[in-house]
This record gives C-alpha cells, structure tokens and sequence, in this order.
C-alpha cells in the first residue's frame, strides 16, 4: 500500500493546465477582439459574410487540406526514401509560410483587383506577384542555411572516426 501524497502533490497532480494568467488573460483578449470584429462585421451583410466564411471553411476542409496532404506526403516520402526524413520541416515552414502569403494576397498577386486597389488607395499594385516571389525565395534560401548550419554543427560534433 503506497503511502497517502502530501496536499501540495496532490494539489499538483490535480491541476489543470490552464497556462499562466498572462496566456489566459491573452486568451480572453483574443476572443474578446474576435467577437468584437464579429459583431462589426455581420452589422452590414451578415448573410454575405456567413456565406464567405462556410465557404471559406468548405474550400479549406474538401479542397485544399487534401491538396498540401498530399504534397507534404510526397516530401516526406521522397526525403524518407533518401534517409532525409527528418529535413521534412525544413521544406514544410517555407512551404507553408509561402502559400499562406499567396492566399492572403492572390487577388493582388493575380492582377485581378489592380484597378479596385488603385482607385481605393492610390497606389499600383504591379509588384505584388514579384515580392511573393522574391519573399518565397528568400524564405525557401533561409531554410535551407539554417538546414546547413545545423548540419555542420552536428558534423562538428561527431567523433573524427564516425567521419
């Protein structure tokens, strides 16, 4: 029979992992914008911003969650297949950090609202489908620095006869 916990171990076992009162205050601040937003969004054309954001969900969930599966598949297969499994992610953050650029900004980077966003703000939107490009590459370039310098560092550390 296994000796009774003391309270302040029992206390710690029975807590739940709410975080620190900064993230739960963070937290509260966060819900509290997004309903606020809410509220100010759906004060116009509630039915045509219901509408966008199903839709939005729908295109997400049926079309493009099974599209970067299955390309995040494919990496990982072909660096799995080559004993490279593991710089997955260094194709994975890049990756993801430049379609989510693209799909905040496709309507600037296609062209198809250039005249709409230059009679609303003065200014042209000619060079949006260059700094998508540039940013990706510069993304895709630090990852793959970052992927050398640790892989250095690991060489480094290895005995000389495991060389």
């Amino acid at each position: 029979m296994r000796p009774p916990l003391p309270t302040g171990a029992l206390l710690r076992r029975l807590r739940l992992p709410l975080g620190s009162p900064l993230q739960i205050l963070l937290l509260a601040c966060s819900f509290a914008l997004a309903a606020y937003a809410g509220v100010r969004l759906l004060s116009g054309d509630w039915l045509g911003v219901v509408l966008w954001v199903v839709g939005a969900a729908l295109l997400h969930d049926l079309v493009l969650l099974p599209l970067y599966s299955l390309a995040d598949r494919a990496a990982v297969r072909q660096l799995g297949a080559a004993g490279r499994r593991r710089w997955a992610m260094y194709v994975r953050v890049p990756a993801a950090l430049s379609l989510l650029l693209l799909l905040v900004w496709f309507p600037l980077i296609s062209g198809t609202v250039a005249e709409h966003y230059r009679s609303a703000t003065g200014r042209s939107a000619d060079g949006y489908p260059a700094r998508w490009l540039l940013i990706t590459a510069v993304l895709f370039g630090g990852s793959a620095l970052l992927l050398a310098l640790r892989l250095r560092r690991a060489t480094k550390r290895r005995p000389p006869a495991a060389h």
